[in-house]
This record gives structure tokens, C-alpha cells and sequence, in this order.
């Protein structure tokens, strides 16, 4: 069984002083500390002591170590020790809800929900990764040819606060049941979640197999620049990941990234503007839009603009914000000051630049770092709220003649993370599902999907299989083998 919850670090809260290398936790031996404050009071919420050069070194060394071991686990051990590890995950939902709640903002029952998912993610591979373990080829009578699948060696993770259960748990479990080691790196910004439920994960290992780091972007870099390390999955901004790249692949060795993203959502002719509305606030105000595939460009056919625009004020100004452990609560806080600044920033410049603000837009009064759902009109593509990342509760709205104009801006743009179309026509949803260069295209609903998919970002928003059993071969390397009998003597 997991240790229990530790003590809060040396000022309580959300913070920590502890770093769990080898699957062993230990006292942080490092002398960078970052201070913490909470996102609803704005008060101090612990101190990170961030990793070591000599703790990097240490949780790579040990995962260098480990790895012969465990790419011989035959499949079903490793299968099962992740099956243990999501029981233990899911016991523990409630503990780790308010843990996430209360170091992010995330609302307590979707806090609780994400630690669901991951203990589902666990699950999900352990059953997955024990099926595709290669192939056998048709070769010459004799002989016996096989393709074999391999794990690629030491894994880095590192992954974002905004989710940050989910994000990790699939990920680790990918490169854990197919034979690889890990070192991962949560984000500062949710750096005790990721260590409780990297220690839920590691007490089902065995010594070396999962350790985790709290530190920053300098930990990070060290991760990357390691020779020992083979592959680097990042989730997290596009500038980061792009320095990850050009640093992982100057040594050779190879990377996941999902980055940015600046998800777009068309609105067609002869929807239900009360439905539309609702599909809009869902994709922009959840998780108080910080999420990688929050709804950021709005493109509203003008047949329904105006009914979908009065829908949307009406919704954007029925979300209350408040303590996200309080139930009543329907929009929590920004994670922290800085993202705050961001948000407000992008709205407050589209204003300047002739864009109309119908409802939020305003920095509230006292602790904390709320903002209100913001509904913006008459946007332009050369404003900031609709070519970067704004990562707040903001709907971006611009008015298109036709379907076809709507989906042409759509796919404009740096990012290609996912899109959305709201249509009553099947032609245009297939046209959408052909167009569009993103790595997932919904219909007619901004979230959901079946289990197993699988997608590669496009332009700025990363390479590679992030999820789904396509991500088990990202984290594999395939071998041919030929076997003939020796002739007998």
C-alpha cells in the first residue's frame, strides 16, 4: 500500500519538500524553493523545494538501473501491477480531489472525476498493452520470422497542472506496461498532486521503475538533455516543447508532444441556437477554460448569431464563481496571477482594437484570482484572443456569411489540437471531418469519444500519439528477427 498523505511542506498547503526517487520518497535535498499561493485566497500556500542537479541524476540513474529488470516483467506482471495501482487510485479519489482542488482551483467534483479517469487510464493500458506485443512474418519454410515489440528504455514525462491526473496517468501507464522506466516531472503548479499520485503508482513497482520529480523548467531541461534518457513525452506550451525537440533531438533520441492548442468551434445555419450556446459555453468556460482543447475561436454563422449570442451571455452570466470546494460553485479561479494577467490582457487589447464586450471582461475585486465568464464579439485574426493561447473563460466570437467561411478561419491558424462543427447537415460534417488539419474533429459536441482513440496535433501543437493504443507503439521500438536452424554436425 501507498504511504499516506504527507504533512504539507514547510508553509502547508499545496506545498512540499519531499522527492520520490526510485519509487523511495526522501527530503528534498535541493536549495531552489518557489512559494506557492492559493488561487481562491491569493495567500501563501507552501514552498516548493525544487530538485537537485543531484536528484535529477539520482531518479534517471535509478531508472537507468531498473530497466533491464523490468522490460523482462513478463507483460501480465507488469498489466497487473498497474490494475493494483488504479484500485489504490480509485480508493484514494476523494483524497486527491481535494489535494487538486485545493492546490489549482479545479471544482471539487471534477477534481474528483479527474482522478477517476486516471485510475481508469491505469486500467485501460493494462489491458491493452499485453495485447500487441508484435507479429509473426510469412517466411521461408524453416525458418521462423518474427517482428518483436520493445520498450525504448527510460521514459521522461512531463506534464501540465490543468489536468494533471489524467495527463500523467495515461502517459506512465504507456511506458510502464511496455517494459520502459520513468522519471516524471509534474508541473510546478500541481507538483504535490503529481507526486501523491506518482507515489500511488510507484508503491505497486518495483524499486527504480517510477520516480517523480518536484521542480521547474529547469528540471525539466536537465530531463531532456540526459543522454541516458530515450524518449521525452511532453504535454504542456508550444515554446517549451519546441526547445524539448531541438534539445532531444540535436542527442538523438525521441519525443511526444502535445502542445498548444487554439480550438476552434463553427456554428451552422439551422442549429437550435439554445443548443448551440450550450455547446459553446461547455467548450469555453469549463475548467474555466484551461484546458488543451477549451474552445477559443467562436465562428457563429450569421443566421444565428444574434439567438445564440443572447443564449450565451445568459449562460456566461449564471456561472458563479467562489470556493471550488463548495458545490454551489460553477466557475473556480485561475490557477494562478500570472494566467489571470493573460487572460485579462488578450480581452482588455480585442476591446482596444474594436472588439465588443457583451458580458464579464472585468478583473474582480479582492483575494484570489477570478475572472468572469467574458463573452467577446466582432474578434479579428490578428488579435492576440484569437491567434495565442488566452487558457481562460472566454468566448471569442466571430460572425461568418457561410458554413464554408467559418471553417476556412477555422483552419487557420498556428495550432491544429482539435475542432469542433455544430451542423445539421451530414455534408458539411463530412466536409469538416476532411478539411480540417487538427488532430480531432468533433461533431455536434464539443467533448466526448470513445475510448482508444487515437490523433496526431498538427503545426504548433505538437508530434506524435499522445493517447490511445497507437501511443503504445510511440513508446516501443520494433525488431525483426530471422531464425534458422543451425545445420546439425
Amino acid at each position: 500500500m501507498p504511504q499516506p498523505l504527507p504533512a504539507p511542506g514547510p508553509a502547508g498547503g499545496a506545498g512540499t519538500a519531499e522527492q520520490l526517487v526510485g519509487g523511495r520518497a526522501a527530503p528534498a535535498r535541493g536549495d531552489r524553493v518557489l512559494a506557492l499561493r492559493d488561487p481562491v485566497t491569493g495567500e501563501a500556500a507552501g514552498d516548493l523545494v525544487l530538485a537537485s542537479d543531484a536528484e535529477v541524476d539520482a531518479a534517471v540513474a535509478a531508472a537507468d538501473a531498473a530497466r533491464a529488470a523490468w522490460r523482462r516483467t513478463p507483460p501480465g506482471e507488469r498489466a497487473a501491477a498497474l490494475r493494483a495501482a488504479a484500485a489504490v487510485v480509485r480508493a484514494d479519489a476523494d483524497e486527491l480531489a481535494d489535494l487538486l482542488c485545493a492546490t489549482t482551483g479545479r471544482l471539487l467534483g471534477q477534481a474528483r472525476a479527474s482522478a477517476l479517469v486516471a485510475a481508469e487510464l491505469l486500467e485501460e493500458a493494462a489491458v491493452t498493452g499485453v495485447l500487441d506485443t508484435g507479429r509473426s512474418l510469412g517466411g521461408a519454410v524453416g525458418a521462423v520470422d518474427v517482428v518483436r515489440r520493445e520498450p525504448r528504455g527510460v521514459v521522461a514525462v512531463l506534464t501540465p497542472w490543468n489536468d494533471p491526473y489524467p495527463a500523467a496517468a495515461g502517459l506512465l501507464a504507456a511506458a510502464l506496461v511496455t517494459g520502459n522506466t520513468v522519471v516524471h516531472k509534474p508541473s510546478e503548479r500541481s507538483a504535490r498532486p503529481g507526486l501523491e499520485l506518482g507515489r500511488r503508482i510507484a508503491a505497486a513497482l518495483p524499486q527504480g521503475v517510477l520516480s517523480v520529480l518536484v521542480g521547474d523548467g529547469t528540471t525539466g531541461a536537465a530531463l531532456a538533455a540526459d543522454p541516458r534518457v530515450h524518449v521525452v513525452a511532453h504535454v504542456g506550451s508550444t515554446a517549451t516543447g519546441r526547445s524539448i525537440a531541438a534539445t532531444v533531438g540535436a542527442r538523438g533520441g525521441r519525443v511526444l508532444l502535445e502542445n498548444g492548442g487554439k480550438d476552434a468551434l463553427v456554428v451552422d445555419a439551422g442549429v437550435d441556437p439554445a443548443w448551440a450556446a450550450q455547446q459553446v459555453a461547455l467548450g469555453a468556460f469549463a475548467n474555466t477554460g484551461q484546458l488543451c482543447t477549451a474552445v477559443e475561436r467562436v465562428y457563429l454563422h450569421e443566421d444565428v448569431a444574434d439567438a445564440v449570442l443572447a443564449e450565451l451571455v445568459s449562460l456566461a452570466e449564471g456561472l458563479r464563481t467562489g470556493d471550488p470546494a463548495d458545490p454551489a460553485t460553477t466557475l473556480g479561479p485561475l490557477v494562478d496571477e500570472r494566467a489571470r494577467a493573460l487572460v485579462a490582457a488578450h480581452v482588455d487589447e480585442a476591446v482596444a482594437a474594436g472588439a465588443r464586450l457583451l458580458t464579464g471582461g472585468e478583473v474582480p475585486a479582492g483575494p484570489g484570482c477570478c475572472y468572469p465568464a467574458t463573452v467577446v464579439e466582432g474578434c479579428t485574426a490578428g488579435m492576440r484572443l484569437m491567434a495565442e493561447e488566452t487558457f481562460g473563460p472566454v468566448a471569442a466570437v466571430t460572425r461568418v456569411r457561410t458554413f464554408e467561411e467559418g471553417l476556412a478561419l477555422a483552419d487557420a491558424g498556428a495550432y491544429g489540437l482539435a475542432a469542433t462543427v455544430l451542423t445539421p447537415s451530414q455534408a458539411h460534417a463530412l466536409e469538416a471531418a476532411e478539411r480540417l488539419e487538427v488532430g480531432t474533429v468533433k461533431v455536434n459536441a464539443v467533448f466526448g469519444g470513445a475510448p482508444g482513440g487515437s490523433a496526431d496535433p498538427r503545426r504548433g501543437s505538437g508530434q506524435g500519439r499522445g493517447f490511445g493504443p497507437d501511443l503504445l507503439g510511440e513508446l516501443t521500438a520494433l525488431k525483426a528477427v530471422h531464425l534458422e536452424a543451425a545445420p546439425a554436425t
